[in-house]
């Protein structure tokens, strides 16, 4: 009997039918590799085994597989059975990848928009890339705002951006901004700045657009960054269940957004290649392509070792935080999010805010309060501008007490 006939207890021949048959061990080793047990692969073999009989019944080729034809066999499945188990279309998905990998099946194509707006985006973000070196993420954000101005002013029309005047630019920022949280908005004047600027240095435009965008008020200083105290940080701390996988795992994460003040998706673009144990030390990939080394505080590099020894399951990857449980791979940075609130209800806490950044505010807040100077908290969280830093003066409440002035008529 073969490997796969043992793990579904069935006879060998029952996998090995249809166009499909010569493509499950192929799968079944894809599905080990990515951390399935045994039994959740004989589960997805079946679903695969059921589909390539569905597909010898219709005298369908794997070559005729595309996606609509996944989905006419999930809704055939789920009408014979009246259910569909919930990873079923996942399972098909990563089918149709092993596929596509060894060319059986065609790629399948992105749709690439070729009207004159998409061309003069892609441009605006090729120059964000190459000249201004902003990340992915950065141009995920932009690029839209970018793509819903042009699409708002011309409706379908030729993009003359020779016509483009002031007035256009005002009332688009006025109609929109109070659509949007005070943040959300500044980053659609800021993208419109910048996407005016670049007409201008391409010959695109000759007058001065950028200077027609509204600014929009937000007062950063008008309330105190979010924070909890020391003791919180340590009861969160103290929550991970350190004797399994994952709770090594998270326990080395929330340590590192303690103990150095990381970023979310600094965890997680983190590899091994960048820790240094002989000098103890971790180089950060920071915003804008930056990157810092900084030193690895020892209960840190304990918590990293431990887990890295005994929870991180082996596999080729070189990211550090990987995920345990399968399909396996690099976690992301709203995973990084996820382990912060699980963390916070398992310490009983329930503050606003709950995101992985309340945590390098804490360090900040910590620091002032130990007499540490804005500019060292700068250097720890690594902030380009001083003024970033400047926000934390203002969680300083026994200084500042001391700086107010009695209040006319009140007690001395």
């Amino acid at each position: 009997m073969t490997q796969h006939g043992s793990l579904i207890g069935s006879s060998p021949g029952s996998l090995y039918v249809g166009p499909l048959a010569c493509y499950v061990d192929a799968f079944a080793a894809r599905l080990r590799e990515s951390g399935y047990a045994a039994h959740t692969v004989s589960i997805k073999l079946r679903l695969v085994s059921g589909f390539s009989r569905w597909l010898e019944r219709r005298k369908l080729l794997v070559s005729d597989l595309d996606d609509k034809v996944v989905a006419r066999y999930l809704a055939c499945r789920q009408k014979r059975l009246d259910r569909t188990r919930r990873g079923d279309p996942e399972t098909l998905r990563a089918l149709m990848r092993l596929l596509r990998e060894i060319a059986t099946v065609p790629a399948v194509l992105p749709s690439v928009d070729e009207s004159e707006a998409a061309h003069v985006v892609r441009d605006f973000g090729q120059y964000l890339t190459r000249e201004r070196g902003l990340s992915q993420l950065t141009l995920l954000d932009t690029l839209p705002i970018v793509r819903r101005f042009l699409d708002g002013r011309f409706r379908g029309q030729p993009v003359l951006l020779a016509d483009l005047r002031a007035p256009d630019v005002t009332k688009y920022v006025l109609r929109n901004a109070h659509t949007k949280s005070p943040g959300c908005a500044k980053k659609m004047v800021g993208a419109l700045r910048s996407f005016f600027r670049f007409l201008r240095l391409r010959g695109d435009i000759t007058i001065d657009l950028a200077g027609a965008v509204p600014s929009v008020a937000e007062w950063r200083s008008s309330t105190v960054p979010k924070y909890i105290g020391a003791a919180e940080v340590e009861r969160v701390l103290s929550s991970c269940d350190r004797n399994t996988p994952v709770g090594q795992r998270d326990y080395a994460i929330l340590l590192l957004l303690a103990r150095l003040g990381l970023r979310s998706g600094e965890v997680t673009a983190l590899t091994l290649d960048d820790i240094d144990w002989e000098a103890g030390e971790l180089t950060v990939r920071g915003k804008r392509g930056r990157r810092d080394r900084m030193p690895i505080p020892r209960d840190v590099g304990k918590a990293i070792a431990t887990y890295l020894r005994r929870g991180r399951p082996p596999q080729s990857l070189r990211r550090v935080f990987v995920r345990i449980r399968a399909p396996r791979g690099g976690l992301g940075a709203s995973a990084v999010g996820c382990v912060v609130r699980r963390a916070l209800a398992r310490a009983g806490l329930h503050p606003p805010h709950r995101g992985a950044h309340l945590l390098r505010h804490s360090l900040a807040t910590q620091m002032l309060r130990k007499g540490a100077s804005l500019t060292e908290i700068g250097e720890v969280l690594r902030h380009r501008l001083p003024d970033t830093t400047a926000i934390y003066a203002k969680v300083d409440f026994t200084a500042l007490r001391d700086l107010a002035l009695p209040w006319p008529g009140g007690e001395p």
